[in-house]
C-alpha cells in the first residue's frame, strides 16, 4: 500500500481528487442503500418525541427543553425547520438520517484513505454501508445518524491535524468542532478520550495540541453538559432496564443478528491479531484508532450504567464506522493470508477472497435489512399509522376516541393522534386536559375516563384504542361497559386492538 505521507505533492493532489470522488460515490451509494424503504415502518415512541417536539412553536420548544430533552435541543430545532418545509411524513423526517448515512460512509472512506490505499478505503466503505446498525440509522427520526456522521468527520479532522503537526489555531478549530458534535449528541465528547488515547500510543508530540483543543471543546460545550446533568433523571430508567447485556453489546450494538456478529467478530479478531503482530506498520495505526473508538465508549457506558444508567445500543451508533474499519481490516488480513497460501502473485486471489467475504456479509445482513423495513419494524411492532388508516376508513364525525391509559408513554396509542392526524379528523378527544404544545412535557396531559364522562355522554359512539395484555379485557373497555356501552366490534391491527362501542 502506498503511504500518503511518502507521496510527492503532485501525487497527493491526484490522490485527493480521486479520494474525494470515490468517497462521494460511496456516500451516494450508502445513502441509496440505507434510504430504500426507510419510510415503510410506522413511527414509534422515540420518533414521536422528535416529531412532536419539532412541530411545537419556538416558544413551546424552549419551554420543553428547559425541563426535558435539552441534550436533543439542537436536533429538535433543526427538525423544526426541516418539517416546516418538508412536512412530518416518515419519508420527510427520516431523510436527514438517510443523508447522514451517506456522509458516514463517505467519511469512513476518507478516514481509511488517510492510512491506507484506495482499495482498502473502498472496502471499508462497503462494509460500513452493509452493517445493520448503519442501515438502521436511516429508518429513525432521531439524531443518531447525524451523530455518527459527526463522529467520523471529527476523526478525519483529528487525524489530519495530527499528521500535519497542526498549529494551536487549528486545534482550536478541532475544539469547536468537537463542541458542535456534543450539541448534536452529548456522548460524542467520548471521542475526545478516544483521540487522546490514540495520541498517547502513537503521536505523543501532538498531545499539547489535543489537550488545548479538548479544553476548548469542554469549555464551549459546558452549557449542554450542565443541562444534561441537571436532566439526568430522564435516562434513569436505563439502570432498571438491564440493557447492558452481552447479546446487546456483542450483537445488537452494531451487527443486528447473531450470524452477522459471528462473522464480523471473527474478522475483528483477525484484524486485532494482525495489529499486534505488525504494530509498527502505518496502517496498523488505523486499526488501533478503530479499536479505541469501538472499545472505549462501550466500556465507559457499560461502567457508567452500573451507577446511574447510561447504556443503550443506539447510543453506541457513533462507533459503527470503527466496527466497519475493524471488519474491513479483518477481510484484508484474510485476503492476504489466502494469497500467501495460494503461492500465486498478483491481486486476483486476494480480491476474490475479499469479494467472497463481502458477499457473505451482505447475505447474512440481508434478512436484518429487510426486517428493518417491514411495516411493524419499530419497538416490537408499532402500528400507529395502520391504526390511523383504519379509523380514517371506519369512523364517523361526532364519535369519541379514547386511548389505553395503562400503556407506557412511548407506546401510548395516543401518540398516533399527533403523528397521523388524518385518521382522527372529526373524532372527539374527550380525555385531553392540556395539549403537549401548551405545557413543558413531551406528551399531552390527560384526564381519567371517569373525569371525561361528560364528553363521553355527548358522543354517538366510542373508539377505544388499546394495547391488551393477553385475553384480559382492557380496563378502559370494562369502565365503558359499566357506564352503559357495549362492544360492537373489535379489530386487531398488529399489537393494537381497536374497540368500537355503542350505547346499550
Amino acid at each position: 500500500m502506498v503511504v500518503l505521507e511518502a507521496a510527492p505533492l503532485a501525487a497527493r493532489r491526484a490522490v485527493a481528487i480521486g479520494t474525494g470522488g470515490v468517497a462521494a460515490i460511496a456516500g451516494v451509494a450508502g445513502a441509496v442503500v440505507a434510504g430504500a424503504g426507510s419510510w415503510i415502518p410506522s413511527y414509534w415512541g422515540d420518533e414521536a418525541a422528535s416529531v412532536m417536539s419539532a412541530t411545537r412553536s419556538w416558544a413551546s420548544l424552549g419551554t420543553e427543553l428547559a425541563r426535558i430533552d435539552a441534550v436533543h435541543g439542537v436536533y429538535y430545532a433543526f427538525l423544526h425547520l426541516w418539517t416546516s418545509v418538508f412536512g412530518i411524513s416518515e419519508l420527510a423526517t427520516r431523510l436527514p438520517g438517510v443523508i447522514a448515512v451517506g456522509f458516514t460512509v463517505a467519511g469512513t472512506v476518507v478516514l481509511a484513505r488517510q492510512f491506507a490505499g484506495i482499495g482498502f478505503a473502498v472496502l471499508a466503505g462497503l462494509v460500513c454501508m452493509m452493517l445493520p446498525r448503519t442501515t438502521f440509522l436511516a429508518t429513525e427520526t432521531r439524531s443518531y445518524a447525524l451523530s455518527t456522521a459527526a463522529a467520523v468527520w471529527l476523526t478525519v479532522l483529528f487525524v489530519h491535524l495530527v499528521r500535519r503537526k497542526a498549529s494551536m489555531g487549528l486545534w482550536v478549530v478541532y475544539g469547536f468542532a468537537a463542541a458542535a458534535c456534543a450539541y448534536i449528541f452529548l456522548y460524542l465528547l467520548m471521542m475526545l478520550v478516544v483521540h487522546g488515547v490514540y495520541i498517547m500510543l502513537t503521536r505523543r508530540e501532538a498531545i499539547r495540541g489535543w489537550a488545548f483543543g479538548t479544553a476548548v471543546a469542554l469549555l464551549v460545550s459546558s452549557p449542554i453538559i450542565v443541562l444534561g446533568y441537571l436532566q439526568r433523571s430522564q435516562i434513569a430508567f436505563l439502570s432498571r432496564s438491564n440493557l447492558a447485556t452481552l447479546p446487546n453489546i456483542f450483537v445488537m450494538q452494531w451487527f443486528g443478528s447473531a450470524w452477522v456478529a459471528v462473522l464480523c467478530w471473527a474478522l475483528i479478531i483477525a484484524c486485532v491479531i494482525a495489529l499486534v503482530a505488525n504494530r509498527r506498520r502505518y496502517r496498523a495505526r488505523l486499526a488501533l484508532l478503530a479499536l479505541a473508538w469501538a472499545a472505549i465508549p462501550t466500556l465507559l457506558l457499560v461502567a457508567g450504567n452500573l451507577v446511574v444508567g447510561m447504556y443503550n445500543v443506539r447510543y453506541l451508533s457513533f462507533s459503527t464506522p470503527a466496527a466497519a474499519l475493524l471488519v474491513a481490516g479483518g477481510i484484508a488480513v484474510v485476503a492476504r493470508g489466502v494469497q500467501r497460501r495460494s503461492g500465486r502473485t498478483g491481486v486476483a486471489v486476494a480480491a476474490g477472497a475479499s469479494a467472497t467475504l463481502l458477499v457473505a456479509l451482505a447475505a447474512l445482513a440481508a434478512p436484518e435489512y429487510l426486517a428493518q423495513r417491514s411495516p411493524w419494524a419499530k419497538d416490537g411492532g408499532s402500528d400507529m399509522r395502520q391504526v390511523s388508516e383504519f379509523l380514517g376508513a371506519h369512523s364517523r364525525p361526532g364519535e369519541a376516541v379514547v386511548f389505553d391509559q395503562g400503556a407506557k408513554p412511548t407506546r401510548n396509542p395516543r401518540l398516533g393522534l399527533h403523528l397521523y392526524p388524518a385518521g382522527y379528523v372529526g373524532l372527539k378527544d374527550v380525555e385531553l386536559a392540556k395539549p403537549y404544545q401548551d405545557g413543558n412535557k413531551l406528551w399531552d396531559d390527560i384526564n381519567s375516563l371517569a373525569d371525561s364522562r361528560a364528553g363521553l355522554a355527548t358522543a354517538t359512539a366510542i373508539w377505544a384504542i388499546e394495547l391488551p395484555q393477553g385475553k384480559t379485557v382492557p380496563p378502559d373497555v370494562v369502565y365503558l361497559r359499566s357506564i352503559g356501552y357495549r362492544v360492537d366490534s373489535s379489530t386487531l391491527i398488529h399489537r393494537t386492538v381497536i374497540y368500537h362501542l355503542i350505547k346499550e
